[in-house]
């Protein structure tokens, strides 16, 4: 028992402040961003919307218990599905000690490579879900 908590409370220490940054951001984006401006970045069917988010995933995803109160949010000003799902592909696919890993692993013109794969499967899949839905 004495293990698991100290692996909870290790887990907490490693996410827990970026989970607190997700709802700080939630909130701010709540209380200061106009929601018909992300109706019109994000929302509807719109393949520009579904790009957007997949190119915002790149710099501003940090761990998923941050982004979910987030993507919450712009989900309820009227974010689309599609939009969300290439943000969560683009995202973790993304973070900043995976794509050190690649670049000094693959070089630049792989890694550049790299990440407009992940950016354009995330928005395919995105046009995906947007259709299904």
């Amino acid at each position: 028992m004495i293990r698991y908590l100290l692996n909870v409370w290790r887990n907490v220490k490693a996410t827990g402040l970026y989970f607190l940054l997700g709802i700080l951001l939630s909130a701010l984006f709540q209380r200061y961003v106009p929601q018909d401006l992300m109706t019109k970045v994000f929302g509807g069917n719109e393949s520009w919307g579904i790009l957007m988010a997949a190119t915002i995933g790149v710099p501003l995803y940090a761990c998923g218990g941050g982004t979910i109160p987030l993507l919450q949010q712009w989900l309820w000003d009227g974010m689309s599905m599609g939009s969300a799902a290439a943000f969560m592909i683009t995202g973790p696919a993304t973070k900043i000690t995976n794509l050190g890993a690649l670049k000094i692993a693959m070089g630049w013109k792989r890694f550049a490579l790299y990440i407009l794969f992940v950016m354009l499967f995330s928005f395919l899949c995105g046009m995906a879900v947007n259709l299904l839905m």
